[in-house]
This record gives C-alpha cells, structure tokens and sequence, in this order.
C-alpha cells in the first residue's frame, strides 16, 4: 500500500501516429505535436495539465522518430521530464507503462503514476484536479483507479467501462466489471441509453509497485521483456534510450488487457470532464466554438449559406466554399481532405492508399522538423530543390557532406556560421555561400535570433539519405 500523499508522477504516453486526422497529422508528425485545440500543442497542453506543486516531473514515453519534437515542445513550455525514454517499437500501453513504473519505483518505492495519452483534450482542469485527488486518496489505499467519462452519446468511436456496485466507503467510485471495445452503433445506443457505461478515457492512477506487481501476476512476460530493455537502455542526450530487441520481446498489449480487466484492485471514477480523444475532425467540431450555422473555421475561411461545417486550412490559403452540409474541410500545403463528416473514420483508408501506391503525403509535411529547427521544400524539378531553411538560435546542423548533390546557401535574415573543408565564414543577409558536391560543411547559428536561408540543391540524386554525419550535437552522426 502506497502512503498517504505519496508524491504523483505523471506518465506521457506520445506513441500514436494519428491516421484518422490525415492531412494534418503525418506519420513523423502525428496529432500529440500539433495545436488542434488551442495555441498549444496536444502534448504541452498535456504537460502543462500536470504541472505544479501536485505534481512531480512527468515520465515520458514517445515513439523514437519524434524525440526532438516532444523535448523542444516541452522545453518551449517550461516542463523538464523526470525521464524522456523513447520507444523503439510500438506495443501498446502495457509495456510502456511498465516502464514508466519500474522508473517511478526507482525514484520512490511508493510513488503514485498518472497515465495519461498525450493526445486527449481535457477543457475542464479543475474537474480534472479534482478527480486526481479523489483517485489518489484510493491509489494510497492500494487501488488502481480509471478515470470513467459519462458519455454524451452512442459514440462508437471509444472503448466502454461498463461500472458495478457502488465501492464501500468512497462516495461517486464504483467497482470496474469489464471493458469493451469500440461497439457497433446498436450496442453503444444500448449501453448509454442503460446508463452503467461509461467512455474509457484511458487515464489511470495507480501506486507504481502494485501496478508492476499485477503485471508480474498476469502478464509477467511484459515485466520481463521491459526490465531487460530497462537494464540494457542507453543515455542519448536527454533521451533514455531502451533497448531495441529486448523491448520487441514485449507483448503488444493494452493495460486494460493486461491488468484492469483481470485485476481485483481497479475501480472508476466517473466523471465529466470535456474530454474527448481527438480521434476524428468530427470530435474536433465537436468541442470547438461555433458560429450561428454551426460552422467551425479555422484559417483564412470564408462560407457560403454552408452549415454544421468544419474548415481549416493553413499556410495563408484562402478556402471559400459554398452550400456545404456536415462536411469537413482540411488544407495543408500538400494535401487536401474533403469529407462527410459522418464518414471522417474512413480517413485511414485514404492514408493506407498513400501507403500502397508508395506516396509521402502520410508520412511528413512540406515543413520537415528537425532538432536544430526545420526545413520546407519551395520548389522541386528535375536535377535541382529548393527549400527554405530556419535554424533556431544556439543550434547547428551536423558536419557532413553529400555524394551526389551541390548546394548554394542564400542567407534571407540572421547571420550565418558557415564552415566548408577548412575554411570558416560568417554569412549574412543577401551574402551567399557554394558547397561542392563531397565537401564537408557545417551550418550553425550563434545568434540570438533565428536564422532564415534559401537553399537551392543542385545534382544527379536529391534524396536525404545522401547526408554522411561525420560530428552532430544531436547523436545522430
């Protein structure tokens, strides 16, 4: 049993890779790290939510690829993590809990862990604080306590907690009987209109040690596989790194799976706290601000005798469109997406389709990100690219050189440390700079403000696997 007022480590779950709000969400830059809600991303919202005196610095788990974009979105928002531990692989929610927990054991024996998907909303806080406390005070009694949302409709989008008798002596908790997942439209009409399920939400308090302890009892290969990718990870920058085959041994499982369904410590909570799982543009009209046709805007939109729309376009395109009904509307540099809004989930059959026919509108956008900052690609044709180039202070790209590509570098704004073979310039505002093809070059900004540049490639092979790191700041060499 956990002591009372044991401390509360937060545990950032950031694997997805956010198919169904394909255009906006790519494979390398899934939902968790896009502002869909707010200003803020779905991650630093996430972080923030868990920040302060209640709370110890968080653990975070992410997919490896996304590394540098989680720590730099934490770090712009003031939330330093206990542990960043990247996943090799994905596989589900049990191992990467059990992870987090044999972390969180380490630092206190009787530490408590909040799960939490990096990639809910959550509008209410304070409901959600206060659920937080109520479901420590069961945790330090020896519970694992799941957080139940009363649903507001037959969702078939979301797994379903269907709750027992009242638990003795805490008010508003109840006994978990069982799960179920995504229910077809009659089943999920059936269980709201019975009023004994609720939404799962995928958030879970629980004392570290119990929840190792259930694992070991019920899935003790997990436990097993994730100890040894504990004892053999390595430190990578911020990062921890686990071990790639040893944590490919896990199970892929889901905690709900593995422990609540089987366990006699769970208990729910339910409540009411605007949250929703972002998992379609649909959910998104859902909890955004309306005007009077019901139409939900985002950008430089303009609509026609259209109603119960959603629209969001980026980069400055302007998107007009008239006499639409329950539709949805997304414009990215690359891509557009128009869909029925009863019909969004069928949104990850678009993006199998990218997938097959071999295309990259899936995997990145036309602004690719990286840890000194970002490139986007302008224009490209035959034998040539350009891109336009933004390094963030302080930061350098790698020493490096290509077999197959020459480059020109036009500095637009900043001042730019440019090092080619053994000479080394400063370049700046409409002063340029030629890299030969196979001459080993470096670009760094030292300065306070960003650098932006042009970059025109020029060569028989334009490809960024024709980059060869002999030094970087990021381990990536």
């Amino acid at each position: 049993m956990a002591r009372q007022g044991a401390r509360i480590i937060p545990v950032l779950m950031s694997g997805g890779s956010g198919s169904r709000l394909w255009p906006l969400s790519r494979e390398r830059y899934p939902k968790q790290l896009l502002p869909l809600c707010g200003e803020r991303t779905m991650v630093q919202e996430t972080a923030l939510r868990v920040h302060g005196p209640a709370f110890a610095d968080p653990i975070v788990v992410c997919n490896q690829e996304h590394r540098f974009a989680v720590a730099e979105q934490l770090r712009a928002v003031g939330v330093s993590p206990r542990h960043l531990v990247l996943e090799p692989a994905g596989r589900n929610t049990a191992p990467a809990l059990a992870v987090a927990a044999a972390l969180a054991v380490e630092a206190d024996p009787e530490a408590l862990v909040l799960a939490l998907p990096a990639d809910h909303a959550v509008l209410d806080v304070p409901a959600f604080h206060e659920v937080v406390a109520k479901a420590a005070a069961l945790a330090g009694h020896g519970y694992i306590v799941t957080f139940g949302i009363r649903p507001a409709g037959p969702h078939t989008g979301y797994g379903y907690i269907q709750v027992g008798a009242a638990f003795d002596g805490h008010e508003g908790v109840h006994v978990l009987e069982r799960f179920t997942e995504k229910p077809c439209r009659a089943v999920a009409e059936e269980y709201v209109a019975g009023g004994r399920h609720l939404w799962n939400s995928g958030i879970l308090l629980a004392p570290a040690a119990l929840l190792l302890a259930e694992l070991e009892r019920f899935e003790p290969a997990v436990p097993a596989a994730t100890g040894q990718a504990l004892m053999r990870a390595a430190r990578d920058l911020d990062f921890l790194r686990l071990d790639p085959a040893a944590f490919a041994a896990a199970p892929s499982v889901s905690i709900d799976i593995a422990v609540m369904e089987r366990t006699d410590r769970a208990c729910v909570i339910p409540c009411d706290l605007g949250w929703t799982d972002v998992g379609s543009w649909s959910a998104l009209w859902d909890i955004a601000s309306k005007d009077a046709d019901g139409n939900v805007t985002l950008g430089d939109v303009m609509l026609v005798d259209s109603r119960d729309t959603y629209v969001r376009t980026t980069d400055g395109k302007l998107v007009a469109a008239v006499g639409l009904e329950s539709a949805v509307v997304v414009v990215t540099e690359d891509a557009v997406l128009v869909a029925a809004k009863d019909r969004v989930e069928e949104v990850k059959q678009v993006v199998t389709r990218l997938k097959a026919d071999d295309r990259r509108e899936h995997l990145e956008h036309k602004r690719v990100y990286r840890p000194w900052g970002y490139y986007q690609s302008v224009h490209d044709g035959s034998g040539f690219q350009v891109k336009r180039i933004t390094v963030y202070p302080g930061r350098s790209l790698s020493l490096q050189y290509h077999h197959h590509r020459s480059e020109h570098w036009v500095v637009v704004d900043g001042e730019a440390i440019v090092t080619v073979g053994d000479e080394v310039r400063t370049i700046r505002a409409n002063e340029s700079v030629y890299i030969p093809r196979e001459a080993v070059h470096r670009l760094e900004n030292l300065g306070p403000a960003e650098l932006h540049l042009i970059e025109v490639q020029t060569g028989s092979y334009l490809g960024e696997d024709d980059i060869v790191r002999l030094a970087d700041h990021y381990g990536r060499s």
